[in-house]
Parts: structure tokens; sequence; C-alpha cells
């Protein structure tokens, strides 16, 4: 009952809070200006600016809003404004207000480390590997790369062309180890390359990571027609290839550029819920010379674009003549305060050509896959919280426990039990079922009711923490089974059903489901529950089966029994033992060489008439 009585107290509060605030932006000006908006405490948290300063400030408490703005919203406690001569000034007042102050739901250019850099050590024979730590001890460092396929492209050049030492520690030997002799490393412990010769290789990595590859093939050129003049036949033809690799490498390198006389800034972002990342690509005399990586609390992304614009070309940093950004607006008033800045005209603008989106794309796409990271790594509650709104659930699903089944023909039935815990998945508490009331028959929901029974009566036995919600895969009747367990159990736990069919959610005594915006964060959780629990249901049962199909398989080779087929299913897992010697699998079955020769045979006739008949391991 006090529970009841203090949200209907904060539900009124929360009424008259904004019945407040709309009563005051009716009050405010309609000129240029910057909004402060101010929490229960009385800190900023966010600073903006208008064209308008009453109908921007209407704006947010008018029609729908996504979630980070009523985000934002229910926590705002007062506005205050600050008018301005006219757009330009607003611009430049918000920029020295977040600077100031550094709101929470502001811009507040947090660098992500997380992309890999190339590192030169600095070191008597330096090494050449990929690190996330910069280390000030002299060494060299390229990058930050944006993306995988960039730096193990680089590495793998690098390995093929111009290898160094691989060991950690060198030690002088008399003689070198195995990568000397598959010319993977030129064997500096041994003597078999001077420090200056191993020296001048470091110099032409150091061109080919700076970027500086046209003047890398020439001095590879003077030297394989120096090697040639000497006799040196073997070196020349090295230097050969290694010319080709590098010209191969510049003519599909994405971070190639097509004019090396412009320096331009490509700025692309992704937003995902309340949270939004910043790749910056910095294009230099032809090539990628820099990524930056930034994130903020996102409520508007275009609103927020001129913020992040004067805060990222501020101090140091000099705005080049062009840059380019994903989308926009207007931003005249954002390029004549970038162009005052930098003493000289610089152009803000969206890509006008297929060459300048092939580098935006690119950075779009590093954008998207370092919040995809930062949300694996922090966990996604906003949208745990737009789950509990738009369900009507009892209280915000940090831990989600996900239930699927799987069988065939009523075969190696198995329920996959998954947890994700603020969002993300929480592989720990994975757990398999083998159902064993089904066997033989086809019934999903009976299969449901063991998993359900067997997961739940255990966590009360062991007066164990239960999850918030458990989703199942399936609708109303997989909805309906689950809620017969759960109640038979007295557990009032929030349950919720995803159908594969418009991705529809089903909750318990409900005619109709719940459809979900597609870009709904609740929604992403969800469907990544339902996904993963149906992975790992498939990836058993698989597994079941083709241990089934392998042990009736083995058993036909001569000499095999049960016995002698469980050993050597047990040591190989499945019908690997096509690829395997005779020997080994003599020895695990206790049989002669000859009878391990007609396992192979059978084993290999089985692969040759089913050749996807391998499984995957579950993680």
């Amino acid at each position: 009952m006090a529970t009841m009585e203090r949200e209907s107290n904060q539900i009124e509060r929360n009424a008259e809070r904004r019945a407040r605030l709309k009563a005051l932006v009716k009050e405010a000006p309609l000129s240029p200006g910057v909004y402060l908006m101010r929490d229960e405490t009385g800190e900023i948290i966010y600073v903006g600016k208008a064209k308008v300063l009453r109908n921007r400030l209407n704006s947010y408490f008018t029609g729908k809003k996504d979630i980070k703005t009523r985000h934002l919203v229910s926590r705002i406690h007062h506005i205050e404004w600050v008018i301005a001569a006219h757009e330009y000034e607003a611009l430049l007042l918000e920029n020295n207000f977040i600077k100031e102050h550094n709101p929470k739901y502001n811009i507040n250019l947090k660098d992500g480390k997380t992309y890999p850099s190339i590192r030169i050590t600095n070191e008597e024979f330096p090494r050449v590997f990929r690190t996330r730590r910069i280390i000030n001890d002299g060494s060299e460092y390229f990058g930050p790369f944006p993306s995988a396929e960039i730096i193990d492209t680089y590495l793998e050049l690098i390995k093929r062309m111009f290898p160094l030492r691989r060991c950690v520690k060198m030690k002088k030997r008399a003689s070198p180890c195995m990568y000397y002799h598959i010319g993977r490393c030129p064997g500096p412990c041994a003597g078999k390359i001077s420090h200056e010769d191993y020296m001048e290789r470091v110099g032409e990595i150091r061109k080919l990571l700076s970027g500086e590859t046209k003047s890398l093939v020439k001095d590879l050129e003077r030297e394989m027609k120096h090697a040639a003049a000497e006799l040196r036949f073997e070196e020349a033809a090295r230097l050969r290839e290694a010319i080709k690799a590098v010209e191969t490498f510049m003519g599909r390198s994405n971070v190639v550029d097509f004019n090396s006389q412009d320096a331009r800034d490509y700025i692309a972002w992704e937003s995902d819920g309340d949270q939004m990342s910043y790749v910056v690509f910095q294009m230099r005399e032809g090539v990628l010379k820099h990524r930056d990586i930034y994130f903020e609390a996102c409520v508007d992304e275009l609103e927020a674009l001129d913020s992040f614009l004067a805060r990222y070309y501020d101090g140091e940093r000099v705005p080049p003549p062009a840059i380019f950004v994903r989308k926009a607006e207007d931003t005249a008033q954002i390029a004549r305060f970038l162009s005052d800045r930098a003493g000289a005209k610089v152009s803000v603008k969206v890509p006008d050509s297929e060459r300048h989106w092939a580098v935006m794309n690119m950075a779009v796409q590093n954008a998207r896959e370092e919040l995809t990271k930062r949300r694996r790594a922090k966990g996604d509650v906003v949208a745990l919280v737009e789950l509990k709104e738009k369900l009507g659930l009892s209280s915000v699903p940090m831990r989600i426990e996900g239930f699927d089944i799987a069988q065939l023909g009523g075969k190696h039935t198995v329920a996959s039990l998954i947890s994700f815990k603020n969002g993300i998945p929480d592989k720990k508490n994975y757990r398999y079922f083998k159902i064993r009331s089904v066997e033989g028959q086809i019934d999903d929901f009976a299969a449901m009711r063991e998993a359900i029974a067997r997961r739940y009566t255990r966590l009360i036995n062991e007066e164990a923490e239960l999850p918030d919600l458990v989703l199942v895969d399936g609708g109303a009747g997989q909805v309906s089974a689950a809620k017969e367990i759960l109640d038979d159990l007295g557990l009032d736990v929030d349950l919720a059903g995803l159908a594969k069919r418009n991705e529809e959610l089903w909750l318990p005594g409900r005619s109709e489901p719940v459809v979900l915006p597609k870009d709904s964060g609740g929604l992403r959780v969800v469907v990544a529950v339902r996904d993963e629990t149906h992975r790992f249901a498939t990836g058993l049962s698989r597994k079941l089966r083709m241990g089934d199909v392998t042990f009736h398989v083995l058993q036909a080779a001569p000499g095999i029994g049960d016995g002698r087929a469980k050993l050597i299913l047990k040591n190989l897992g499945s019908l690997d033992a096509a690829q395997a010697e005779p020997g080994y699998i003599a020895s695990v079955a206790h049989i002669s060489e000859e009878k391990a020769r007609g396992v192979i045979e059978v084993a290999r006739r089985s692969v040759s008439s089913d050749p996807d008949g391998g499984f995957e391991q579950p993680d």
C-alpha cells in the first residue's frame, strides 16, 4: 500500500513539474539564444542553441518523443535562457557554456581509445606488432587504425615482405629459429642480418605505415636494381615481390585518397538510443593520417553537430579547408565560426560525389562498430527502461532469461536458457536442458513447461536470484505454457514471448500483441535474446543428432561394437575419424591398424554422402 502511495505521489509531482515547465517555455522570447536546463540539484545538464527560443523549447514538451529525449526531459526541473543578437552569436555562447559547465547530456569528447595501433619498438633490433597500450619508451606508434581489416592488411604485408624478429626477448643463438627458415624472420639473433640492413628494413616499414608508399616503391626499385647488378638474384626477387605487393596494396586500400593536395576531414556518427559515437577521419596528402572517436549522450544529432565541431576544432586543432559531414540542415553558421578560428575559409558540407561518399561510408561503418562495442561493454539500460514502459513490466528488466526449444521429428529435444544482464549477454549463466518428458513426440509446449519447471524449481530451492523478465521464443501458446508453470511455482515474475512473425511481443492474459517500432532499443534487446536462445538450442540439438548418426556409422565398420564406437566418438567428437591417422584410432579404441583403416573408410563414405555432416561446438 505504501509503495502504491509513493508511486502515486511521484506521478503527481511529475505532472506538476511538466505543467510548470510548459508554462515557463511559453514565456520564452521569439529570438535566437541559448537555453540551459537544470536538474533537481540546480546542476546544468544540457545546453542548447536555438534560432527561435520559444519554438525550440516548446518542442521538448509537445508531440511524441523518443526515449532519449524523454530521458532528458524527465530530469529537467528548471530552464533559463540567454538571448543572442543572431544565430552565430548563439553558437559562440553555446560553445562557451558547454566548455564551462560540461553538461551531462552534451558532447563531452570522451575519446574512445579502443582501436589498436601498430608499434615499432625502441630496441636495437625493433619489433613491429599491434597494440592498444601507448608506452612512452621511445617506441613509434602508427594509427589508431579505423578498422581491423586495415591493420591486418598492413601487418600481413609487413610479415611477408619486410619481416622483423618475432621473439619478445632476443638472445644470441648459434642457429636461428623456425621463423628464419620459413622466411618470417631475418635471424638477427644468429647474425644472419647486419644491424644496418635490419634498420633499413625498419625504415621501409615506417614509410609504409606513414603512407609514403610512392617513396617506398622508388627505394625498393633502386635496391632491386642494385641487388641484380651484384648478382644477388634471390634478394632482387624478394624486392620485386615487395614492390608488387605494395603497389597492389595501394590499389585496393580504402585509406588512399584521390587528391594528394587537399586536406579534408570526414565526420560521421551513429546514434542508438541515448548514445552517439563520432568518428573523424583526417585525410592529409592523399592518405588517412589519423582517426578520432568520441562519445556523447545523444539528444538531437543534428543540433549536436555544431557543438561537436566547435569543441573538436578548439585549442590547437586547426580545421582544414574542407570538412565533410554525414548530413546537415544548415552549415553556414558553423562554417563561419570555424573560418574565423582558422583564419581562412572553411567549408562544411555533405559529400557531393561518389569518391567522398566512399570515405564517409567507411567512417560511418566504424562509428557503428564502435557504438556496438560500447553497448556490449557498458550495457543498454535506456533500452531496458523503454521495455519496462512499453510492456508495463513491474520493474526494469536488468536480468532477462530467455528460453527456446529445438528438436528434429521429436528426437533430441533440448531447451536452451540464456541470460542477459544490463542488456548484454551474461554467458556464464547459459544453461542446456535435455528434455525428458517428450522423447519421441513433437510437443514444444510440454518441452517449454519442463524447462521452465526445472530451472525455477532449482532457483527456488537454492534461494537464488530470480530474473526480472522471462522471455520465451514464440507467441501466445508458449507464453501460456510458461505462465502455467510459473503460477504453479507461485512465482510473480514478468513474462513475455517474442513471435518471429512481425517480431510481436505477447504478454500473459493479453489477446493482442505489443508491436514495438523497428528502431526501438527495447526491441533490439529482446530480439538479441531470442536470437541467442535459438543459436544456443540449435547448437546442442545438432550436436546430439550428429553424435547419434556418427555412432551408428562407426558401428558399421568391421570389428567395431558399441564399446569401441563410444571410445572413438569420445576421442574424436564427430566424423573427424575420416581425417584421422590409423595409428591414432588404433590407440584410442585398442584395435589393430587394419580395423582402424576400416573405421576411416566408413567415415569417409559417410562424409562424402553428407558433406555438411559436421556440427558446431556451442559456446
